[in-house]
């Protein structure tokens, strides 16, 4: 028994079944009555297979961690955004599946061959560093494709991301207002279009409050861990002289140059402030608990659904979202004396 007999006893078109199996609300009642009698005489379920078959998609979304030093579900980040897309993705009826890039690209495979081979409807794409040529293939194709930091110009795909430029103003603002005048950042050799955003909008936030640019006091870390943090905060502290403040580009970068500071014997915010971003859950148990810039990644997961969702079902254009983000002010980030 399958979709095609269950047509041929109701006198109707698969298309017909299709739309009845989907609710779709353009069957009239007695035709969908007398589908559904039959199906229910003949003991027949409609499997996923089914589904595909008649309706042309299969109700899957491949998740991609683009880049070849890639991200994962070790960075907080990307573990909440991703939750709350598999939540609203999953209200919309379709399920997740997770593409690996460990062993395919050593064989020359790539991201679109593997969304054909599944016939995905549509995919979510996740950047980290070093993005492989495969996902522009991706994004170019006709197949749908919500990014989350990659900026994507395909005439099927949208992109999403907080708005990184206004990250870095708000730091350096807050910084400012309380008094910092010498500051320094932490940003990553392997700079992605994130990073280069919010480094970017520092160095412009410096220009904007006529505060000085030294070269001294830029440093990079190799990664995104807090271990990398720690090593490019010593780095800092081999400076002659220290800034007074420091913009960390994501929470665990901040939680290392906190570590590197202390071990150094300067107090947080006393001798030196610190602000990060991201706003993951450890910031408010750091010591001292930590300012930071939240990006709302309940949003971003959501929207990203939602988008994803119109795109498959060709009712959005290309274009981008930037989300907007928050400063979140804690004890790291205290106020100078003045006079």
């Amino acid at each position: 028994m399958n979709i095609k007999t269950i047509a041929r006893l109701a006198g109707v078109s698969v298309a017909t079944v299709s739309k009845i199996i989907n609710n779709y609300p353009d069957i009239g009642d007695e035709t969908r009555q007398r589908v559904l009698k039959i199906m229910e005489e003949t003991g027949y379920r409609p499997s996923s297979s089914a589904k595909t078959l008649a309706t042309k998609k299969s109700h899957l979304v491949g998740v991609v961690f683009a880049g070849k030093l890639n991200v994962d579900f070790s960075h907080p980040f990307f573990v909440e955004v991703i939750n709350a897309f598999k939540k609203q993705i999953g209200l919309l009826g379709y399920d997740l599946l997770f593409f690996s890039n460990e062993k395919f690209l050593e064989q020359g495979e790539d991201y679109l061959a593997r969304s054909k081979y599944f016939q995905v409807d549509g995919c979510i794409i996740i950047a980290g560093d070093e993005v492989e040529s495969s996902v522009s293939d991706l994004d170019a194709s006709p197949i749908p494709c919500i990014g989350i930091d990659i900026e994507l110009t395909g005439q099927n795909s949208c992109y999403i991301m907080s708005d990184n430029e206004k990250i870095s103003t708000k730091v350096v603002e807050q910084f400012y207002m309380n008094g910092y005048r010498d500051l320094g950042f932490i940003g990553l050799q392997r700079a992605s279009i994130v990073m280069q955003q919010r480094e970017n909008a520092f160095k412009q936030a410096l220009k904007q409050f006529s505060l000085e640019e030294r070269p001294e006091w830029l440093v990079y870390s190799k990664d995104y861990a807090a271990t990398d943090g720690y090593e490019a905060a010593k780095q800092l502290l081999t400076a002659d002289v220290l800034p007074r403040a420091v913009f960390a580009a994501t929470d665990l970068l901040a939680f290392g140059a906190i570590r590197a500071f202390k071990e150094a014997g300067l107090r947080v915010p006393e001798d030196i402030a610190v602000a990060g971003c991201d706003d993951i859950e450890a910031c408010r148990y750091s010591d001292p608990p930590l300012t930071t810039v939240k990006q709302d990644t309940d949003k971003i997961g959501r929207l990203a659904a939602m988008i994803l969702f119109d795109l498959m079902n060709k009712q959005m254009d290309n274009r981008c979202i930037k989300v907007e983000p928050e400063l979140v002010i804690r004890r790291s980030c205290g106020t100078l004396p003045t006079g």
